[in-house]
């Protein structure tokens, strides 16, 4: 199902021209990919768990950490920095395609929620 997914916004995004919009199926499928992946870590809205740290901290900006160290740590896992939830494990069972429309959601949900401050306060 998710493959399904990922062939059709593929398709639409590569018809379309432009790049995904919130709201997008390329969103959509992130956001879906973000859940079964990412969430049960990095929490449903980003903002982390006690299992790992919130994406919407100014340390996963881009221009600290680019996209390919979101690439990288999907998979070949990282080592922890920053923070005390342990090493990152790689992420099992996800394309180039999908970790790509992963990060998209990642870089779109920034953008509307603004970056927190690190350290937390």
């Amino acid at each position: 199902m998710i493959a399904v997914a990922v062939v059709a916004t593929l398709t639409v995004a590569s018809c379309s021209g432009s790049d995904a919009q919130p709201g997008s199926a390329a969103t959509s499928a992130g956001a879906e990919l973000y859940e079964q992946s990412c969430a049960s870590c990095h929490g449903n809205d980003l903002r982390g768990t006690d299992r790992g740290p919130p994406h919407l901290s100014q340390v996963y900006a881009p221009d600290h950490h680019p996209d390919a160290s979101f690439r990288a740590a999907v998979t070949q896992g990282s080592p922890a920095h920053h923070w005390n939830f342990g090493d990152m494990p790689p992420v099992e069972g996800l394309s180039d395609d999908e970790i790509e429309l992963v990060i998209t959601y990642v870089r779109e949900q920034q953008e509307i929620h603004g970056l927190e401050p690190y350290p937390p306060e």
